[in-house]
């Protein structure tokens, strides 16, 4: 793990804090703004406030179980928060044992496992109502929404988007940096949060999508002479995230639509890709995977028809 080097001396004075501040400091220079801002808050949140004021060769394994059932029961995080905040503390963990020049022993780290939760998906009729109602009096906050649900784009690469990313030579559409409201660190006693504009969430997630025709259309009535003007506000200010979420949500209530959340959006547009025969690789570029196995994981799930279709193809038969 490459980063500033640092200059502490080595033993067991230092308190696990202490090595947590020299970790994040040490790899500062390879996080992105929005990383080190998260890991920032769940080491100050949670790992410091029970491991923090320990030396390292005082943590045992049978302490990180009970990090997990605090974290689990008493603090109420969701399975997949608390891998995040494990995983976390394993890393600065190695990194401390490594710079301490002390024999400690390996912790035994069990990660909790989730329910699967089932995703929410519009329906065909709950689609088409929403894409008509987005259609009348369509705006650009309207057709941000519209292309979501037709491209299959994050909330936060909506709202970066600018028209300098669209070409309507090629009818495609890069994405290629993402919006987000991120906690400030070292702000005091009040949580400071400001908007950042970065890089999307993975290398995959820069992607270049084709455009399909409706889109094309909308985009060469809707573009302005600016190109670097983003898409939801025709300036130079951005949309930030929770506000278009707003915007969804009133659209949804209008069209009496519940449950909807915006990567509802994202989630639909996979399913219609998937029941329009789309291959897997194929999709999992388009939505920005880090790899094809999250696609398949999250929306490839054959029913028994087509499981049996696929077994007929198999023309081996004998006569009994």
């Amino acid at each position: 793990m490459t980063g500033k080097k640092e200059n502490f001396k080595q033993g067991d004075g230092y308190t696990f804090a202490q090595y947590c501040d020299n970790w994040i400091a040490a790899n500062s220079s390879r996080l992105k703004v929005s990383s080190r801002a998260r890991y920032k808050a769940d080491i100050e949140n949670h790992i410091k406030p029970f491991f923090g004021s320990r030396r390292l060769s005082e943590i045992t394994s049978e302490d990180v179980d009970s990090f997990t059932q605090v974290l689990l029961y008493e603090k109420q995080l969701s399975a997949k928060t608390a891998r995040n905040i494990l995983a976390l503390f394993q890393s600065a963990f190695l990194y401390a044992k490594k710079r301490s020049g002390q024999q400690i022993s390996d912790l035994e780290i069990i990660y909790p496992k989730g329910q699967k939760k089932n995703v929410r998906v519009l329906n065909e009729e709950e689609e088409m109502k929403l894409m008509r109602f987005l259609a009348n009096e369509m705006d650009l906050c309207k057709f941000g929404v519209y292309l979501a649900l037709r491209t299959g784009l994050r909330i936060g690469e909506v709202c970066a988007l600018r028209w300098s990313d669209i070409s309507l030579k090629t009818d495609t559409l890069s994405v290629c940096r993402t919006v987000q409201r991120i906690q400030i660190p070292d702000t005091g006693s009040y949580v400071k949060t400001e908007v950042v504009i970065g890089s999307p969430k993975t290398d995959s997630s820069c992607r270049t999508i084709p455009l399909m025709p409706d889109l094309s259309t909308l985009c060469s009535r809707f573009a302005p002479l600016d190109s670097k003007a983003f898409v939801l506000t025709g300036t130079h200010r951005c949309m930030e995230p929770r506000k278009l979420q707003r915007r969804l949500k009133e659209y949804t209530e209008e069209c009496h639509i519940q449950g909807v959340h915006f990567h509802t959006l994202r989630h639909t547009f996979a399913t219609r890709c998937i029941e329009a025969g789309f291959d897997a690789k194929t999709l999992s570029e388009i939505l920005g995977h880090s790899n094809i196995s999250v696609t398949l994981n999250q929306y490839v799930h054959p029913n028994l028809e087509q499981k049996r279709e696929n077994m007929s193809r198999l023309k081996i038969t004998i006569c009994f």
